[in-house]
Protein backbone atom coordinates (compact mmCIF):
# COMPACT_ATOMS: atom_id res chain seq x y z
CA UNK A 1 0.00 0.00 0.00
CA UNK A 2 3.23 2.21 0.87
CA UNK A 3 4.51 1.98 -2.46
CA UNK A 4 0.81 2.67 -4.45
CA UNK A 5 0.52 5.95 -2.67
CA UNK A 6 4.50 6.81 -3.22
CA UNK A 7 3.16 6.23 -6.83
CA UNK A 8 0.18 8.09 -6.96
CA UNK A 9 2.09 11.05 -5.20
CA UNK A 10 5.22 10.73 -7.51
CA UNK A 11 3.05 10.47 -10.96
CA UNK A 12 0.38 13.58 -9.71
CA UNK A 13 3.75 15.70 -8.76
CA UNK A 14 5.22 14.76 -12.48
CA UNK A 15 2.35 15.58 -14.09
CA UNK A 16 2.09 19.02 -13.10
CA UNK A 17 6.09 19.71 -13.36
CA UNK A 18 5.46 18.93 -16.66
CA UNK A 19 2.60 20.99 -17.01
CA UNK A 20 4.71 24.09 -15.56
CA UNK A 21 7.54 22.94 -18.33
CA UNK A 22 5.50 23.77 -20.89
CA UNK A 23 5.24 26.94 -19.85
CA UNK A 24 9.08 27.24 -20.82
CA UNK A 25 7.95 28.31 -23.73
CA UNK A 26 6.76 31.30 -23.00
CA UNK A 27 8.98 31.70 -19.29
CA UNK A 28 12.42 31.23 -21.56
CA UNK A 29 12.01 34.75 -22.77
CA UNK A 30 11.57 36.88 -19.83
CA UNK A 31 13.36 35.09 -16.86
CA UNK A 32 16.57 36.02 -16.25
CA UNK A 33 16.49 38.53 -18.34
CA UNK A 34 17.48 42.22 -17.72
CA UNK A 35 15.88 45.08 -18.83
CA UNK A 36 18.06 46.55 -21.22
CA UNK A 37 17.91 42.96 -23.06
CA UNK A 38 14.34 42.61 -23.03
CA UNK A 39 13.00 43.12 -26.43
CA UNK A 40 8.94 43.91 -27.19
CA UNK A 41 9.56 40.68 -29.72
CA UNK A 42 9.88 38.31 -26.51
CA UNK A 43 7.05 40.24 -24.36
CA UNK A 44 4.52 39.70 -27.06
CA UNK A 45 5.53 36.27 -27.60
CA UNK A 46 4.87 35.42 -24.17
CA UNK A 47 2.18 37.27 -24.33
CA UNK A 48 0.54 35.33 -27.27
CA UNK A 49 1.36 32.25 -25.31
CA UNK A 50 -0.50 33.06 -21.80
CA UNK A 51 -3.47 34.16 -24.60
CA UNK A 52 -3.84 30.61 -25.94
CA UNK A 53 -3.46 28.97 -22.70
CA UNK A 54 -6.66 31.36 -21.58
CA UNK A 55 -8.34 30.60 -24.72
CA UNK A 56 -7.79 26.88 -24.40
CA UNK A 57 -11.01 24.51 -23.10
CA UNK A 58 -11.74 25.12 -19.73
CA UNK A 59 -11.85 21.30 -18.89
CA UNK A 60 -8.41 21.05 -19.07
CA UNK A 61 -8.29 23.04 -15.95
CA UNK A 62 -10.50 20.75 -14.57
CA UNK A 63 -7.93 17.87 -14.91
CA UNK A 64 -5.38 19.73 -13.78
CA UNK A 65 -7.05 20.42 -10.69
CA UNK A 66 -8.43 16.95 -10.18
CA UNK A 67 -4.64 15.89 -10.37
CA UNK A 68 -3.45 18.25 -7.83
CA UNK A 69 -6.14 17.09 -5.15
CA UNK A 70 -5.85 13.62 -5.29
CA UNK A 71 -1.76 13.96 -5.29
CA UNK A 72 -2.33 16.38 -1.88
CA UNK A 73 -4.91 14.13 -0.46
CA UNK A 74 -2.56 10.94 -1.11
CA UNK A 75 0.14 12.73 0.88
CA UNK A 76 -1.85 14.00 3.56
CA UNK A 77 -3.67 9.88 3.35
CA UNK A 78 0.33 8.84 4.22
CA UNK A 79 0.29 11.33 7.19
CA UNK A 80 -2.31 8.92 8.97
CA UNK A 81 0.14 6.18 9.95
CA UNK A 82 1.78 8.73 12.28
CA UNK A 83 5.27 6.68 11.22
CA UNK A 84 8.07 8.44 12.16
CA UNK A 85 9.37 8.43 8.52
CA UNK A 86 6.29 9.41 7.28
CA UNK A 87 5.70 12.55 9.72
CA UNK A 88 9.31 13.64 8.14
CA UNK A 89 9.34 13.26 4.69
CA UNK A 90 5.40 13.35 3.56
CA UNK A 91 5.28 16.79 6.02
CA UNK A 92 8.00 18.22 4.39
CA UNK A 93 6.22 17.04 1.15
CA UNK A 94 2.71 18.14 1.89
CA UNK A 95 4.50 21.56 2.91
CA UNK A 96 6.04 22.17 -0.75
CA UNK A 97 2.83 20.73 -2.43
CA UNK A 98 0.71 22.66 -0.53
CA UNK A 99 2.96 26.07 -1.31
CA UNK A 100 2.83 25.58 -4.94
CA UNK A 101 -0.78 25.20 -4.89
CA UNK A 102 -0.89 27.90 -2.84
CA UNK A 103 1.25 30.46 -5.28
CA UNK A 104 -0.33 28.90 -8.40
CA UNK A 105 -4.19 29.66 -6.97
CA UNK A 106 -2.67 33.71 -5.54
CA UNK A 107 -0.40 34.32 -8.16
CA UNK A 108 -0.44 32.74 -11.14
CA UNK A 109 -4.18 32.74 -12.15
CA UNK A 110 -5.06 35.90 -10.82
CA UNK A 111 -2.23 36.86 -13.33
CA UNK A 112 -3.75 35.08 -16.11
CA UNK A 113 -7.17 36.10 -15.84
CA UNK A 114 -6.67 40.29 -15.30
CA UNK A 115 -4.41 40.56 -17.53
CA UNK A 116 -4.45 37.96 -20.53
CA UNK A 117 -7.69 36.45 -20.81
CA UNK A 118 -8.91 39.28 -22.79
CA UNK A 119 -5.91 39.10 -25.10
CA UNK A 120 -7.16 38.45 -28.58
CA UNK A 121 -5.66 35.59 -29.74
CA UNK A 122 -1.65 35.29 -31.52
CA UNK A 123 -1.52 37.39 -35.28
CA UNK A 124 -2.91 35.10 -38.50
CA UNK A 125 -0.88 37.12 -40.94
CA UNK A 126 3.03 36.56 -41.03
CA UNK A 127 4.95 39.30 -38.91
CA UNK A 128 8.15 41.10 -38.28
CA UNK A 129 9.06 42.28 -35.10
CA UNK A 130 9.33 45.77 -36.61
CA UNK A 131 5.81 45.51 -37.25
CA UNK A 132 4.53 44.62 -33.79
CA UNK A 133 3.94 47.66 -31.26
CA UNK A 134 5.35 49.02 -28.21
CA UNK A 135 4.45 46.59 -25.74
CA UNK A 136 2.46 47.63 -23.08
CA UNK A 137 3.76 48.74 -19.72
CA UNK A 138 0.64 47.49 -17.99
CA UNK A 139 1.51 43.80 -18.38
CA UNK A 140 5.45 43.90 -18.51
CA UNK A 141 5.23 43.61 -14.79
CA UNK A 142 2.54 40.78 -14.82
CA UNK A 143 4.43 38.70 -17.75
CA UNK A 144 7.73 38.79 -15.66
CA UNK A 145 5.79 37.69 -12.51
CA UNK A 146 4.38 34.99 -14.20
CA UNK A 147 7.85 33.50 -15.27
CA UNK A 148 8.68 33.87 -11.75
CA UNK A 149 6.07 31.86 -10.14
CA UNK A 150 6.30 29.19 -12.76
CA UNK A 151 9.49 28.85 -11.31
CA UNK A 152 8.86 29.18 -7.58
CA UNK A 153 6.16 26.29 -7.99
CA UNK A 154 8.66 23.98 -10.72
CA UNK A 155 11.01 24.14 -7.46
CA UNK A 156 8.84 23.25 -4.84
CA UNK A 157 7.49 20.15 -6.76
CA UNK A 158 11.07 19.07 -7.72
CA UNK A 159 11.42 18.92 -3.58
CA UNK A 160 8.42 16.74 -3.60
CA UNK A 161 10.01 14.46 -6.04
CA UNK A 162 13.64 14.81 -3.67
CA UNK A 163 11.76 14.09 -0.38
CA UNK A 164 9.77 10.81 -2.13
CA UNK A 165 12.78 9.69 -3.75
CA UNK A 166 14.41 10.15 0.30
CA UNK A 167 11.39 8.33 1.94
CA UNK A 168 11.65 5.29 -0.54
CA UNK A 169 15.81 4.75 -0.33
CA UNK A 170 15.25 5.10 3.61
CA UNK A 171 12.33 2.10 3.53
CA UNK A 172 14.70 0.43 1.21
CA UNK A 173 16.97 0.55 3.78
CA UNK A 174 14.92 -0.17 6.65
CA UNK A 175 13.75 -3.77 4.57
CA UNK A 176 17.41 -4.41 4.17
CA UNK A 177 18.66 -3.71 7.78
CA UNK A 178 15.29 -6.33 8.79
CA UNK A 179 16.43 -9.19 6.09
CA UNK A 180 20.14 -9.14 7.25
CA UNK A 181 18.45 -9.15 11.02
CA UNK A 182 16.16 -12.44 9.96
CA UNK A 183 19.45 -14.06 7.95
CA UNK A 184 21.30 -13.73 11.39
CA UNK A 185 18.34 -15.32 13.30
CA UNK A 186 18.05 -18.31 11.11
CA UNK A 187 21.99 -18.26 11.31
CA UNK A 188 21.74 -18.17 15.37
CA UNK A 189 19.05 -20.35 15.41
CA UNK A 190 21.16 -23.22 12.80
CA UNK A 191 24.06 -22.91 14.83
CA UNK A 192 21.95 -23.97 18.17
CA UNK A 193 20.26 -26.49 16.60
CA UNK A 194 23.55 -28.12 15.36
CA UNK A 195 24.36 -27.34 18.99
CA UNK A 196 21.76 -29.31 20.40
CA UNK A 197 22.20 -32.31 18.28
CA UNK A 198 26.25 -32.48 19.15
CA UNK A 199 24.82 -33.03 22.47
CA UNK A 200 22.41 -35.48 22.18
CA UNK A 201 24.86 -37.76 19.93
CA UNK A 202 27.01 -37.52 23.15
CA UNK A 203 24.97 -38.47 25.78
CA UNK A 204 23.71 -41.49 23.21
CA UNK A 205 27.79 -42.50 23.31
CA UNK A 206 28.29 -42.05 26.50
CA UNK A 207 25.33 -43.76 27.96
CA UNK A 208 26.65 -46.65 25.08
CA UNK A 209 29.76 -46.42 26.87
CA UNK A 210 27.76 -46.86 30.52
CA UNK A 211 25.99 -49.81 29.38
CA UNK A 212 29.21 -51.72 27.70
CA UNK A 213 30.98 -50.90 31.11
CA UNK A 214 28.69 -52.72 32.76
CA UNK A 215 28.30 -55.68 30.83
CA UNK A 216 31.74 -56.27 30.78
CA UNK A 217 31.59 -55.80 34.68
Amino acid sequence: MAGLRMSVVVSATAFLLGLLFTHWIADSLTLWKSPDTQTDSRLWTAAAYYAVLMHGPPQLAYVYGAVAVIGAATILWSLRDGRAGNLMFDGGSIFLYLTGIFVYLYSVIPNLRANFSTLPLPFTAPWSPTDLPEYPKSLREPTLELASSHLVCSVVLTGVLALQAGRWWAEQADVDDDDDEDEMRDDAGAETGAETDRTESEMERETVRRRDVKARA
